[in-house]
């Protein structure tokens, strides 16, 4: 599939582990399990993005390296092919 154009989110974050990259689209799961409603959310953010990539065959790769940061990349298809 041809990609027409993406959009990249960079944070300069501490970082995402391997095993939890693979899970942070999951519905309500959280890396930090310390966050309450009052300091962060539920944890459906990445999974809804994913669902809605997934729907509209939007490329969705999530990058990181512990200590450096977290690059999410979301590439749309070319609809004129």
């Amino acid at each position: 599939m041809a990609y027409d154009g993406t959009i990249e989110v960079n944070d300069f974050g501490r970082g995402i582990s391997k095993e939890e990259i693979d899970r942070i689209t999951e519905p309500f799961y959280r890396i930090d399990r310390s966050r309450n409603k009052k300091n962060g959310g539920v944890g459906l953010g990445l999974a809804l993005v994913k669902r809605i990539a997934d729907a509209h065959n939007i490329r969705l790769v999530i990058e990181s390296e512990l200590g450096i940061g977290t690059t999410v990349l979301l590439s749309f298809p070319d609809v004129d092919n």
